[in-house]
């Protein structure tokens, strides 16, 4: 029987498809500890510059490492400690907030039938019409008979026990974050010396290969610099914005809304939502909501628009579409980790592949 062969062009496109679909694969099998990877990467890059500095005051990288740690684990103990109460209050009036705000809707649909009523109200009419025409009087419907599940009950320990479940994997894994983060950063330029000897013997080479892993390393520590500061930038203005309005845990709000605004379109999107049924619950007042959410909406506008765009574009041209995609992809493949860790990752892509290809 005779064989079909291939092409090298088709041979070589299929494999490429082959090995992608494999590395998706792996991606979603390897979730936590590939991004936990990412995690302790993201953080040694924006660390770093203050190991650096350090070292450049004459403490050993060791010592700086361990300074930089642990004032970073302190600094997220404290601002957790401090917004407990707030949160813990934001999400025991959840379920009010919900009620109260489903109230509200149905109030101002009172007294105003709907398209679907209005549609049933007609069709009950000609069916009238036609039969009384017809001469036979319409039989009156059976009314559906009403099927109730109950669920089964609620059993505490099997809650308590799925929930500490929950809490130890979450602890552990910013455990394994917090140190891969101190070893990257405690290893310095070592991966950087490994890739320079793998170069070969040649003084060109070497030269080029230390160019482009310096701008690499640059572009990358420029663009979470430039993530912290947007982000602390949207917390300040937003707990100014809700205080001043006089929202109730307004640093919580505001917490929450610098952590949101890591996904574009939809993060700024969520914490409006969030913050005007807060304002709804506590005010009683549609304006309000519609006031406090506004407020919400229009700082992540302006900093994303102005000064985010602004300070990417210097670093790595990101076209909308390819950013939208690489949003979708990773919030398909991860969920919420895809969805937060998403623009980082397209732009580490894209400045290697500006440096290497």
């Amino acid at each position: 029987m005779p064989t079909v062969q291939m092409p090298g062009a088709g041979r070589s496109v299929a494999l490429s498809i082959l090995a992608a679909i494999a590395v998706v694969f792996a991606l979603e099998w390897a979730q936590s500890f590939v991004i936990s990877l990412l995690l302790g990467i993201l953080f040694s890059y924006t660390l770093n510059p203050l190991v650096v500095w350090l070292e450049r005051i004459r403490i050993p990288r060791v010592v700086g490492t361990g300074i930089v740690m642990v004032g970073v684990v302190c600094a997220l103990v404290l601002g957790t400690y401090s917004l407990r109460g707030q949160m813990q209050t934001i999400l025991d009036q959840l379920p009010e907030a919900v009620s109260k705000f489903s109230a509200g809707l149905a109030s101002l649909r009172k007294g105003q039938a709907s398209t679907m009523q209005k549609v049933q109200s007609a069709a009950s009419e000609i069916e009238k019409a036609t039969s009384q025409a017809a001469g036979t009087a319409s039989t009156p419907r059976q009314p559906a008979t009403r099927v109730v599940i109950d669920p089964p009950g609620f059993k505490l320990g099997n809650f308590l026990w799925a929930g500490s479940m929950g809490a130890a994997g979450l602890v552990g894994q910013a455990a394994m974050v917090l140190f891969l983060t101190f070893f990257l950063l405690l290893s310095g330029d070592t991966y950087k010396r490994k890739l320079v000897r793998l170069a070969g013997p040649s003084l060109s080479n070497k030269k080029i290969t230390v160019h482009i892993l310096d701008d690499i390393n640059e572009s990358i520590q420029r663009y979470m610099f430039m993530l912290l500061a947007t982000n602390a930038l949207v917390v300040l203005l937003t707990w100014i914005a809700l205080r001043w309005l006089g929202l109730e845990n307004a640093g919580a709000w505001a917490v929450a809304a610098g952590l949101l605004h890591l996904i574009p379109y939809f993060g700024p999107a969520v914490t409006a939502a969030g913050v005007g049924m807060a304002a709804f619950m506590q005010f009683d007042a549609l304006s309000m909501a519609l006031l406090v959410a506004g407020a919400s909406l229009a700082i992540a506008t302006v900093v994303g628009t102005f000064v985010t765009t602004w300070m990417t574009g210097r670093i790595a041209r990101m076209n909308t579409a390819a950013v939208f995609v690489s949003l979708l992809f990773w919030a398909w493949l991860w969920g919420i980790w895809g969805m937060l860790l998403s623009i980082p990752i397209t732009v580490i892509v894209k400045v290697v592949a500006q440096h290497v290809c």
